[in-house]
């Protein structure tokens, strides 16, 4: 039975190669993201950011200036995160790449106020073992409010809380480990002669949100215990 548990497990890594090159990517995991249809195997991590929406909008007259202005206070603002332990900001939206000002032109639009323009981006704050949702919520605040803002330029926060978690898939050989010692387990409760197959092993790591600042994470697997031959 430990043989064949191992080698189901061992099969569904071959058929995910890719998964030893890919990319580290923070994934953004909304409240909305709920554990119906997850396994009664999963792990629970603390998410690594909190993050935000903030609008950064200005109504300066003259649109050349509007603009000076509000690339001024994004600098700004991205100089005084890199001046923090805990602060960062980035943009994307189901995938997070940190703000650089080659972004700058690609974000500023038009607001829906005449003769104003605005830039959305990200803002995030790492999570400790030690935090609380308040906690983490209010350095966020506390960075907002002493943002710098030049001339007309204002931060406005907007929208809900979320987490992210940086390469899910680390996860995985962790996960598996699990699936496999419970499927041992399973079969041993039901005697000798009885076997478990385990499908959906190559499917990716997924998650959940758990609390308020942790995340469930989980292989959609299915287990199948039939008499062996």
């Amino acid at each position: 039975m430990r043989k064949s548990l191992i080698v189901a497990a061992l099969a569904a890594a071959v058929l995910l190669p890719e998964l030893a090159i890919a990319q580290v990517e923070e994934v953004v995991v909304t409240a909305e993201r709920r554990d119906e249809g997850a396994p009664h195997i999963y792990m629970v991590k603390r998410a690594d950011h909190l993050i935000t929406k903030l609008r950064v909008t200005c109504d300066t007259r003259d649109q050349v200036e509007r603009i000076v202005e509000i690339k001024a206070t994004l600098r700004d603002m991205i100089r005084a995160a890199a001046g923090s332990k805990t602060i960062s900001l980035s943009t994307g939206e189901d995938v997070l790449t940190d703000l650089s000002e080659s972004d700058f032109d690609d974000l500023i639009v038009a607001d829906n106020r005449p003769d104003t323009n605005k830039v959305t981006v990200t803002i995030k704050t790492t999570v400790s073992k030690d935090d609380t949702i308040n906690s983490a919520t209010q350095r966020i605040k506390d960075f907002i409010e002493k943002a710098p803002k030049s001339g007309r330029t204002e931060v406005l926060r907007e929208g809900r809380w979320d987490l992210t978690i940086i390469g899910p898939d680390q996860y995985r050989d962790a996960l598996i480990t699990r699936i496999v010692a419970d499927s041992k387990h399973t079969a041993e409760l039901f005697g000798p002669g009885y076997a478990i197959t385990t499908d959906g092993l190559e499917h990716p790591v997924t998650w959940f949100q758990k609390g308020p600042l942790d995340l469930a994470l989980y292989i959609p697997y299915v287990s199948h215990i039939a008499p062996g031959k």
